[in-house]
């Protein structure tokens, strides 16, 4: 039998929905709810990123600022406008658009730093970061792994004991994912590029949370019979004949993973929808506050 689809589009329309009612009791007592989004040189993705969570905004009655510069821009103007966004009570939520320009590489870990803790939407600072490896529930949690999270307990309401393998240990993903896990009471193993025997570990596994960056990596035979698997991946495949624009595909083999797995999410339609409506989750935890 084929593998429940997890529906991330209808998840996350559900979690709008109920954002912006939020909003709107706010907003009638005289409180309105902005978002900040600060975006450095004119990267296309990051353009078509932006674009997407200014709608979003929009549509959930969020106020939203958006901050364009040059993609010469110096750390000191960017700071300068942290500095500000910081200070200004109308925002309560603030997000630099990674990656930076190259000259900012160096400086990238150090400005997401200068935003306040408490207007941190992505979750990056390290109020934060600490926050959620102490299990304290104040803190901002990253968004993608807050959705994923979500995404399984849509299909598996008792998470305690499952045993957990998440491939991937980045700040903004892996280690986040796997701190959640641990909260529901998960046996979790963060698994990446350097585990010996990476399928066997996987196959272990009750959930299986992919975030690699590698296209179709993760086969049908290292999932176990059953498992929830969340692919967090977006990798364009190469232009084909039938496909001019090449073809979207996760870092798990969805077509044959989905006859083993007991529920999994698409790529796109999974996780991808879920970031956004976490952000304006966020935004809203942060003006509630």
């Amino acid at each position: 039998m084929s593998a429940q689809i997890i529906d991330g589009k209808q998840i996350a329309a559900d979690l709008r929905k109920k954002i912006s009612e939020d909003v709107a009791t706010l907003n009638a007592q005289g409180q309105k709810v902005g978002l900040a989004v600060i975006l450095v040189g004119d990267d296309p993705a990051s353009q078509v990123y932006v674009g997407s969570k200014i709608k979003a905004c929009e549509e959930v009655g969020i106020e939203s600022f958006e901050h364009r510069m040059a993609d010469t821009a110096t750390e000191q103007e960017i700071r300068h406008v942290i500095k500000n966004l910081n200070n200004n009570p109308q925002v309560h939520g603030i997000l630099l658009q990674l990656p930076l320009p190259d000259h900012l590489s160096g400086v990238q870990e150090d400005l997401v730093q200068t935003i306040a803790p408490e207007k941190d939407v992505d979750g990056l600072t390290t109020v934060n970061a600490g926050k959620l490896f102490l299990g304290l529930q104040d803190g901002l949690v990253p968004c993608t792994p807050q959705g994923s999270l979500l995404l399984i307990k849509s299909v598996e309401n008792n998470l305690s004991g499952k045993n957990a393998v998440v491939i991937g240990r980045s700040n903004l993903f892996g280690k986040p994912m796997a701190q959640l896990l641990l909260q529901e009471n998960c046996t979790v193993t963060t698994a990446h590029s350097r585990t010996q025997n990476l399928a066997e570990v996987c196959s272990q596994a009750d959930i299986l949370v992919a975030a690699v960056g590698r296209p179709e990596m993760v086969k049908a035979d290292w999932i176990k019979k059953g498992a929830v698997v969340i692919d967090v991946g977006i990798n364009r495949l190469p232009p084909t004949e039938d496909k001019p624009k090449g073809r979207l595909v996760g870092d798990v083999d969805f077509d044959t993973a989905k006859e083993v797995a007991g529920a999994i999410t698409p790529v796109p339609g999974g996780v991808g929808p879920m970031t956004i409506a976490c952000l304006l989750a966020n935004t809203l935890k942060a003006a509630q506050k």
